[in-house]
């Protein structure tokens, strides 16, 4: 639906989880001119169906984004998950914030990872920390979402929480998850209404792995335990398991962040955005789609 007196709405990544979702909290909350893109369109005549403008938007293709950018006065630019290649990842996002600033988009939403700096572990941090500067200087408007842990990313624990045992390294460290739809309903209120500033985009409590564990036990309904090892007898542990050793250690740096306090940090930024409290991790785990995926291994 076009109204040529409101600004054009971009979500990049729209066939992904996050900006999908990012779409449809746009759409239900009667926004209009909604541009969805993603690097294969055919993937979003859904959304076409229901008015929403669709556009090639590769991040590896410059003559799409010159495209995809052009006439759009928001932009949520979703990080991609390229996250195995060396430098593809940074490639890739310079070159869209860079096809956003010579369009004129006004103002860039953009979904990053908290406490970037140089202090963190995470292997791919300086892939946001170097998109969140490249946006900061250049002049444009812009608001960046520091999403903590998925709630949805424990769907991947499935395999564990059937063997009974969950190894970590995380140790007594605290994580803050928060619910993909509460990410995406935070994105399209700033995407809406065009607010400012750097968020830590939280669940409304942190917990330990212990802690996380036992909710996901009583989800499942059989007792987990946490074996708690060292980072080398992880990122070792997941090696023999069939993981690719640079997703090994892509996983064990997480463990390593949230043991040095770099996920635990708790923020209110769900209500102050949207309006509504964020999801916790009860909640989430009542719902029963949840507690199935995690008896089956996932896919999300």
């Amino acid at each position: 639906m076009i109204n040529a007196s409101a600004p054009s709405l971009l979500v990049t990544g729209a066939a992904g989880q996050l900006g999908r979702l990012t779409v449809e909290r746009l759409l239900t909350s009667g926004v209009s001119n909604i541009v969805a893109g993603s690097r294969d369109p055919s993937k979003l005549g859904s959304l076409a169906d229901r008015g929403v403008e669709v556009r090639k938007v590769d991040f590896d293709d410059l003559s799409s984004l010159a495209v995809a950018f052009n006439g759009i006065h928001r932009a949520l630019i979703v990080s991609t998950d390229a996250i195995m290649v060396p430098d593809l990842r940074l490639r890739q996002h310079l070159a869209a914030v860079n096809a956003a600033v010579r369009a004129g988009v006004e103002h860039i939403a953009y979904t990053s990872l908290p406490n970037a700096g140089p202090e963190s572990p995470v292997p791919f941090a300086p892939d946001h920390r170097e998109t969140e500067r490249a946006i900061a200087e250049s002049g444009v408007a812009f608001t960046f979402l520091r999403n903590n842990f998925y709630m949805e990313n424990t769907f991947f624990m499935a395999r564990a929480l059937a063997s009974g045992r969950v190894f970590s390294s995380a140790g007594s460290g605290r994580s803050s998850h928060v619910s993909r739809a509460d990410a995406a309903s935070v994105a399209a209120a700033v995407l809406a209404s065009g607010i400012p500033g750097a968020y830590d985009v939280t669940g409304p409590s942190s917990h330990t792995i212990d802690e996380l564990v036992a909710a996901l036990a009583r989800a499942v309904e059989h007792p987990v335990e946490v074996v708690h090892v060292s980072d080398d007898e992880l990122g070792q542990g997941m090696i023999e398991a069939g993981l690719p050793p640079a997703m090994a250690a892509a996983l064990v740096s997480m463990d390593v962040a949230t043991r040095r306090g770099l996920q635990g940090t708790v923020t209110d930024a769900v209500r102050a955005l949207t309006g509504h409290p964020a999801v916790s991790l009860a909640e989430f785990l009542a719902v029963s789609t949840h507690r199935a995926a995690l008896v089956r291994p996932s896919q999300h």
